[in-house]
C-alpha cells in the first residue's frame, strides 16, 4: 500500500480519536479486518505460492535475523530484518511494461515503518552501493512512478559491491526486464541476501553486509506447460564479465544458505523437484548469459 496514503488515513482517524474518545471502541474491530485483509488477500496476492517462511529457529546461514517483519508496497513485498538492517527477501511481478520508466530520485528515503530508520547518509563513504532488491527499472516500467519512489526506500535496500550492482548483476535485471519478459510473458521473482554467521558493518553504520545475494525466477504453470523455475547466488566479488551461467544453482542451495523455504503452497512432489533442478535452457539463459553491462 501506498505510505503516503497510509498516513492521509492515518491522521484524521487519530483527530477522530481525540475528539471522540468513545470511537476508541472501534479498534479492535478495525485491527481485526485489517489482519483478515492482510493475511487473507493482500499479502497472497503479492507472492507466488505462499509468503516466503523465514525459518526463526534454523538462522540464517547461522546469523541470528533477529526481529523481522513484512513490509507491503504498491509493486513489491518484503520481509526486513531490523538486525541485519537489510531485506530477507523482495517479490515482485515481472509484467508487460505499461509505463516509461521515470526520472530517478537522486536519494533514498527512510521508511517510517522501519525500527532503525537506516538512511541515505549511513552508506555515504562505504565503499558499497544501496543495492536495489526490487528494481528500479522493472517497478517503474511495469507500475508507475508512485510505485518507481518505493523502490527508493531504504528496506529496499542492500549493501552491494559496485563492481557487482554495477556490472553482473545488473546484467541480470536487464536480461529479466527485457529478454525474459519477452520471452516468457508475467512471472515471479524473490530475491535477497545471503550473510555470514558474523557478518561485517558498513564503516559509518551498523548495516551488515550479505557475502552474496540470490534471485529465484518462477514461471506459473498453465495449461499447456508446468511452472519452471532459474536460480541465481551472486557472491559479492563476481567477476563483472563473467557468463551468467556461472551462477545459476538450485532453490535448494537458496533455501539451505538462507534458511527460507519459499513456494510453500506447491504440491509437495512438485515442489521438490522443481527446487531441485536446475533449467537454464528452458529461460534461453544461454543467449543473453554473455551480453556486456550498460556501465
Amino acid at each position: 500500500m501506498n505510505t503516503s496514503l497510509i498516513k492521509k488515513l492515518i491522521k484524521p482517524l487519530v483527530g477522530l480519536l481525540t475528539k471522540h474518545p468513545k470511537f476508541i471502541i472501534l479498534i479492535p474491530l478495525i485491527g481485526g479486518l485489517w489482519y483478515g485483509y492482510e493475511f487473507t488477500v493482500a499479502r497472497p496476492a503479492m507472492t507466488y505460492m505462499g509468503v516466503p517462511q523465514v525459518n526463526a529457529s534454523k538462522p540464517v546461514s547461522g546469523v541470528n535475523t533477529g526481529i523481522s517483519h513484512i513490509l507491503r508496497n504498491q509493486a513489491y513485498m518484503l520481509e526486513y530484518s531490523e538486525d541485519l538492517e537489510n531485506p530477507l527477501w523482495v517479490t515482485y511481478k515481472v509484467t508487460e511494461a505499461h509505463f516509461k520508466s521515470g526520472k530517478r530520485p537522486s536519494r533514498f528515503s527512510k521508511d517510517w515503518r522501519s525500527y532503525k530508520q537506516v538512511k541515505h547518509e549511513d552508506y555515504t563513504g562505504s565503499g558499497y552501493d544501496r543495492g536495489h532488491m526490487a528494481p528500479n527499472y522493472v517497478i517503474a516500467s511495469r507500475y508507475g512512478k508512485s510505485a518507481q519512489k518505493e523502490t527508493f526506500l531504504m528496506t529496499n535496500v542492500t549493501p552491494q559491491k559496485p563492481r557487482l550492482n554495477q556490472k553482473s548483476w545488473q546484467r541480470l535485471e536487464e536480461v529479466i526486464a527485457n529478454d525474459f519478459s519477452e520471452w516468457n510473458g508475467d512471472f515471479w521473482v524473490v530475491t535477497g541476501p545471503i550473510f555470514d554467521k558474523n557478518p561485517k558493518s558498513l564503516k559509518n553504520s551498523s548495516v551488515k553486509i550479505p557475502k552474496a545475494f540470490y534471485k529465484i525466477l518462477i514461471k506459473p504453470s498453465s495449461p499447456e506447460r508446468p511452472a519452471k523455475a532459474l536460480a541465481f547466488i551472486f557472491p559479492q566479488n563476481a567477476k563483472p564479465r563473467a557468463s551468467l551461467m556461472n551462477f545459476v544453482t538450485t532453490i535448494d542451495d537458496v533455501e539451505k544458505q538462507t534458511g527460507i523455504d519459499f513456494f510453500s503452497d506447491l504440491e509437495d512432489e512438485f515442489e521438490d523437484k522443481l527446487e531441485a533442478s536446475k533449467t537454464p535452457e528452458a529461460w534461453r539463459l544461454k543467449e543473453v548469459a554473455n551480453r556486456p553491462s550498460r556501465y
